[in-house]
């Protein structure tokens, strides 16, 4: 099998983008046929999110269609009615006696002041978005950095962006990650070029510096965008093909957290409304009980952490006035 180091690596997910550069926002989905087990963990102090209630372990229903992550703030959350109206579309969805309801969660991010048109009126763009990104999903390669999601996604001096990596753990389970950058912190050590996430690169997927000889002194000072409160959030989708149950794959999305932890700094701040989906497609039994799990939960870790790396080394600079710079056009 062909892998793209990418979360479409993962049997039975799909991604797909729509967005507008000038606009400078954008929604990513990902699709999951069939359906898959979901779970969320929320640990920033600004969420913006719909249907992360009926991932609950205890909840009635605990297989979702799709997973959808968007800019626009709340406007964003339109982006998942415009996925479940192609899902439905297509006869996805928990059926309800004759009718079907495509479940699709949704976290949002902040990126309403990074210089883009958002002079929208009355009619949003994101249900539009939404519908597009569905429409175009495949389980092939997908661009990363400036697109879907990460459109408008800045950090702390740089631009963010969506990044995704995937990986093959000894087990012989795949674990994908897609992740929508835009911190409160900064992924670079310092001012220089040097990813937080370099321990864990592999063939140079960004770059290939390394870490610096000697970390500089403002490394570890906090470095913070310098906007309002509520306006930065990093989301994210873990997938695996192993099976899990509801509440294994909520300790997978927390544990995933973990790879937001070991890229970003700072993170999980009151500025910021981080939110980790987990995605179980159940093709390949996970043995080996506790153990296993946290050897999963370890890899999901890894593979966010470069997602995150990915997603910044990739952006390009909006085509906007007073844009916020990207990394490839600071260091390159």
């Amino acid at each position: 099998m062909v892998r793209h180091n990418l979360i479409t690596d993962v049997p039975g997910i799909s991604v797909g983008h729509a967005g507008d550069l000038k606009l400078g926002s954008g929604t990513s989905v990902v699709l999951c046929d069939p359906p898959a087990v979901g779970a969320v963990d929320v640990r920033g102090g600004g969420p913006g999110t719909r249907e992360t209630d009926l991932l609950d372990p205890a909840a009635s229903v605990d297989l979702v269609n799709a997973v959808v992550l968007s800019g626009g703030s709340a406007f964003g959350l339109d982006a998942a009615g415009g996925v479940m109206s192609w899902l439905a579309a297509q006869g996805h969805g928990f059926a309800v006696g004759g009718a079907r309801v495509p479940i699709v969660p949704a976290a949002i991010l902040f990126d309403l002041l990074n210089g883009g048109d958002k002079d929208w009126g009355e009619a949003p763009p994101y249900r539009a978005f939404g519908h597009a990104a569905a429409a175009a999903a495949n389980d092939g390669p997908f661009p990363l950095g400036t697109v879907g999601a990460g459109i408008g996604a800045q950090c702390a001096g740089v631009k963010g962006g969506l990044g995704s990596a995937s990986m093959v753990t000894a087990s012989g389970h795949v674990v994908g990650a897609l992740v929508a950058v835009n911190a409160v912190g900064s992924p670079l050590i310092g001012a220089g070029p040097h990813f937080r996430a370099a321990p864990y690169e592999r063939n140079g997927e960004f770059g290939g510096l390394g870490l610096p000889p000697v970390w500089p002194e403002e490394a570890f000072a906090p470095q913070m965008k310098g906007a309002a409160p509520r306006t930065s959030t990093t989301i994210g989708i873990i997938a695996t093909d192993a099976i899990l149950t509801g509440a294994r794959a909520r300790r997978l999305a927390v544990m995933a957290q973990d790879g937001l932890a070991l890229s970003l700094f700072p993170i999980h701040t009151p500025l910021d409304g981080d939110c980790v989906f987990a995605l179980s497609t159940g093709r390949a039994p996970l043995e080996g009980g506790f153990r296993a799990e946290a050897l999963l939960g370890a890899a999901a870790a890894h593979v966010m952490a470069r997602a995150v790396a990915r997603a910044v080394h990739a952006a390009t600079t909006l085509p906007v006035p007073n844009a916020q710079p990207a990394w490839r056009d600071l260091f390159t």
